[in-house]
């Protein structure tokens, strides 16, 4: 019984674990992130520009390699407030839990989305802003800020992810967008090895050249017939 009981649980545990797995895998591809606003909050994009005290789902739409697209949702997900065009942004630190930063508005104004860092994640979204209010924004706060020449209510979804993105200064300046987002490091440059160098070749001295033969087989068929003559006379000698 014991056995039974053991494996029963353990069967139970798998098929917890099986059904969970499928929302946490969905949750980290679109970052589906549920956030809660004590005060109303301005928002960029396509539809409603000021959310009022509340809990949102925010939720990554597409991403297209320098670009996101996000949208903000009721809890449910029923309803879409506001689609927002975003840049990639890195940050050096990741943290456990979901950052949103804001600008600082003057007193009685809502305070205005910036960026959205989902947890565990280096790179993040900061919001892009219509030109028209981008110019307004980065008066108030004396910050640059991402913008937008297209007119975002009148332009569709899919068309935010062709949609030319600029910065303007406080002064109302156009600056390149690397001015607001920061740009992941750059890879640490590797020393190419140098090649091995070649050995010198080898020079290999010759021999010296031996004499020729010729002196000595002379020499030797001169011993022969020396040999040849006394053996001659030895033997035409009387006994």
């Amino acid at each position: 019984m014991t056995l039974l009981k053991g494996l029963g649980t353990g069967l139970c545990l798998t098929v917890i674990c099986l059904l969970a797995a499928p929302k946490v895998k969905a949750d980290e591809w679109n970052q589906k992130t549920f956030i809660t606003f004590s005060g109303p909050v301005e928002v960029p994009g396509v539809g409603q520009h000021v959310l009022s005290a509340g809990t949102y789902m925010f939720k990554l739409l597409d991403s297209p390699s320098d670009r996101h697209i996000v949208q903000i949702l009721s809890p449910d997900g029923t309803h879409v407030y506001t689609t927002i065009l975003t840049i990639p942004n890195f940050r050096l630190k990741t943290t456990d839990k979901t950052v949103i930063t804001f600008r600082e508005r003057p007193a009685g104004e809502p305070e205005s989305l910036k960026a959205w860092f989902y947890p565990g994640r280096e790179w993040g979204d900061h919001f892009v802003y219509e030109r028209s209010r981008a110019i307004q924004l980065a008066e108030e706060t004396n910050e640059t800020v991402l913008s937008t020449p297209v007119a975002l209510a009148s332009t569709p979804v899919e068309a935010l992810k062709t949609a030319p993105i600029e910065a303007v200064t406080p002064a109302g300046d156009t600056v390149d967008t690397a001015q607001v987002v920061q740009a992941p490091p750059a890879p640490a440059v590797v020393a190419a090895a140098a090649p091995a160098a070649t050995p010198a070749p080898v020079e290999v001295a010759s021999l010296p050249e031996t004499s020729s033969d010729l002196g000595l087989i002379g020499l030797c068929g001169l011993m022969l017939l020396s040999a040849g003559f006394l053996v001659s006379v030895f033997v035409k000698k009387p006994v």
